[in-house]
């Protein structure tokens, strides 16, 4: 079914929608000081650990781990917009980098919700319906989890898959939920419950593989990052890269299964010592654990500003190039 003009996805006209984004600056610039406000509490909270962490490590270790949370954090926009796209509202790179970082600064917000929310908010300056904006960020969150529990039966040991053989249980379920026309269904139910209108367009298969084929390659980028971690605390080459990668899929799962609790703070690290107990004792395991959260912290904040960055330097440009057009 082909998507709607712009006029009809936004709802209102140039005038009109100018006003209301005028008017929603200031609440989603509150959002995103008290969202930096729970980040900067969170870091602030476990300080002297992470102090003591760093202080073990080499200085490059940290940052090459850094480095490596940026990749993966890349492919995961990457897959994330090529959803977005399937689903009818495509949006250029640094728009969309934008819009989901700037946006997942909510996450560490209580409450759960409030990063679909700036989501939302933000790609409909952009003229992507509410529905496909929560649409493609729950395909997104889902596929992700999907590959994430993936890895971990893939990589970790029999007895660590057994305690968590609950999430395993998953994978099937999501692989099933993941098939168009059940995900198209499920999709416009939870819009339904919502009083949204249903999807307008169905996610194509080829759309779906890309996507789920950036998100992969995301998650090896992510065991990357701790894998270096693990191995500036022990000896071990690559044959310790299996179990980094497994432990950080199974930790984060955890940890986004646990809604309750902001960002998954204090849940994903508990899962991570666990899952890392074949190769580092507890108080290492800490200490990578530590460093990883720190990681994925700074590496949200500065997506978010190269986001906002970016997006400025396609708006600057784009006004220039107006400017520039030739009077007739």
């Amino acid at each position: 079914m082909p998507s709607h003009p712009p006029v009809a996805e936004t709802g209102s006209p140039p005038a009109t929608r100018l006003e209301r984004l005028r008017a929603a600056r200031t609440p989603r610039f509150l959002l995103v000081l008290v969202a930096l406000g729970f980040l900067v509490r969170g870091v602030a909270g476990n300080w002297s650990e992470t102090s003591a962490a760093l202080s073990r490590l080499s200085w490059w270790t940290p940052a090459l781990s850094f480095a490596a949370v940026m990749a993966g954090l890349g492919f995961m926009l990457l897959a994330w917009r090529e959803i977005l796209s399937g689903l009818g509202s495509p949006l250029p790179p640094g728009v969309a980098a934008r819009v989901m970082f700037v946006g997942q600064l909510g996450k560490y917000v209580p409450g759960g919700v409030w990063a679909f929310a700036a989501m939302i908010e933000l790609a409909r300056d952009h003229g992507a319906p509410p529905r496909r904006t929560f649409s493609a960020t729950a395909l997104g969150l889902v596929t992700s989890l999907g590959c994430a529990l993936a890895l971990a039966a893939a990589t970790l040991s029999g007895q660590i898959l057994e305690d968590g053989w609950y999430l395993v249980a998953l994978i099937p379920i999501i692989v099933v939920g993941l098939h168009p026309r059940v995900m198209t269904w499920g999709l416009n139910l939870a819009l339904r419950i919502a009083r949204k209108e249903p999807l307008d367009q169905t996610l194509g298969g080829a759309h779906m593989a890309r996507a789920a084929g950036w998100t992969v390659i995301g998650w090896l980028v992510y065991g990357v990052h701790l894998w270096v971690l693990v191995a500036g605390m022990r000896p071990g080459g690559a044959s310790l890269y299996a179990v980094a990668a497994g432990a950080y899929a199974l930790a984060w799962a955890t940890g986004i299964l646990t809604v309750v609790v902001p960002a998954g703070i204090g849940v994903r690290e508990g899962a991570m010592v666990i899952a890392l107990a074949p190769v580092l004792d507890a108080p290492r395991a800490l200490v990578v654990a530590v460093v990883s959260r720190v990681a994925f912290t700074l590496a949200d904040v500065a997506w978010a500003a190269l986001g906002m960055i970016l997006h400025r330097l396609a708006r600057t440009s784009s006004d220039v190039t107006a400017g520039q057009a030739p009077v007739r």
